[in-house]
């Protein structure tokens, strides 16, 4: 099986009709509004022209990401109520955000 390539773009999700059915490729969204797609197809290339995407490194997309995830584990660490346990934090607002590594 031949191995993927994608690119990855930043773009702002405005809701319905940022992804249609009709687009018709693989779309995967990441922390900080960055979008992975197929590389070297027309359709994908149309799409973040639609979106208003801006093209992406795999180094400067990865940089967004951390950086968000980093916001989310700070606000996540800070938020704590006195004498509360983890699993209660956790039933409270959710697991802490895992880290991300972006495929090539």
């Amino acid at each position: 099986m031949a191995h993927k390539t994608y690119q990855y773009c930043y773009a702002e999700n405005w809701g319905k009709g940022f992804i249609e059915m009709q687009d018709d490729f693989e779309t995967k969204g990441y922390y900080g509004n960055i979008w992975r797609v197929p590389a070297h197809n027309k359709k994908a290339n149309l799409w973040i022209n639609k979106v208003l995407g801006v093209p992406k490194t795999v180094a400067e997309a990865q940089a967004i990401v951390d950086a968000r995830i980093g916001e989310l584990q700070t606000a996540w660490d800070n938020d704590n109520v006195e004498g509360e346990t983890l699993e209660q934090k956790q039933d409270r607002i959710g697991f802490r955000t895992e880290p991300v590594t972006l495929e090539e």
